[in-house]
């Protein structure tokens, strides 16, 4: 079961390598195919959400699970319903892109036994409003005492975009460090994947990734022994 076949469907091409890293560090045995839809991103800014953009991404799910996928990983956020949609077609694991990192990361708390700060990092402003929600509604659902400290790296996303992948790094770092100091620190976008061993470095504290934490969710969904995020002090 270790070759098993993994479908990445993208909405932008920067989260296709950091993923795609991600995957090959963690799981080398497992057979990846990143999909790459990068028209709906503009549809979604113009249209919102649409019935025919939820078809799409039906439609999609339905022909990786047609060519032997036994997962997929949706790395777009913004298209939730969508994701939910699929979710009830297949019975195959559908994740979508921070579930599983807000799950490790209310898993580490709850071990942790007492209050636990929590730092959310974006670089894209609206993810955070969304990614805040999303926390907060999974905090008071397993009723534990929590506090979400949430900042935005300004700029960082426009670094990447040039392809200044350095200051990029850099700029999350500082943002990271400017917040006050937290138990485990979660990183928003897939994006944002390779800065996690130098905040990490830096804080020494815990540090959470979206496609870390599907790689872990996705093994264990296909019964492969996980490899787990380190604990809190």
């Amino acid at each position: 079961m270790n070759d098993s076949k993994i479908a990445l469907i993208h909405a932008t091409p920067l989260a296709m390598q950091p993923v795609s890293e991600v995957f090959a560090a963690l799981w080398p045995e497992a057979k990846c195919r990143n999909l790459l839809d990068d028209s709906l991103s503009p549809d979604l800014q113009e249209q919102g959400l649409t019935a025919a953009m939820v078809d799409r991404m039906v439609g999609l799910a339905s022909y990786v699970k047609s060519q032997g996928a036994q997962a997929i990983l949706f790395t777009c956020s913004a298209f939730g319903p969508a994701i939910d949609a699929a979710k009830k077609t297949h019975n195959i694991p559908i994740l979508k892109p921070n579930e599983a990192m807000f799950d490790e990361a209310l898993d580490l708390c709850e071990q942790r036994g007492k209050p636990c700060r929590i730092g959310l990092l974006t670089t894209f402003a609206p993810a955070s409003v969304s990614m805040l929600a999303e926390f907060q509604e999974a905090i008071e659902q397993r009723r534990l005492s929590v506090v979400v400290e949430s900042a935005c790296a300004t700029g960082a996303l426009e670094k990447l975009n040039a392809g200044d992948a350095q200051s990029h790094d850099q700029l999350l770092l500082d943002t990271a460090t400017a917040m006050p100091i937290c138990d485990v620190y979660v990183l928003g976008q897939f994006s944002m994947a390779r800065s996690q061993a130098l905040v990490q470095k830096a804080l020494q504290k815990p540090v959470l990734t979206s496609p870390a934490s599907a790689v872990r969710r996705l093994q264990s969904a296909l019964a492969i022994n996980p490899i787990n995020p380190a604990p809190l002090n």
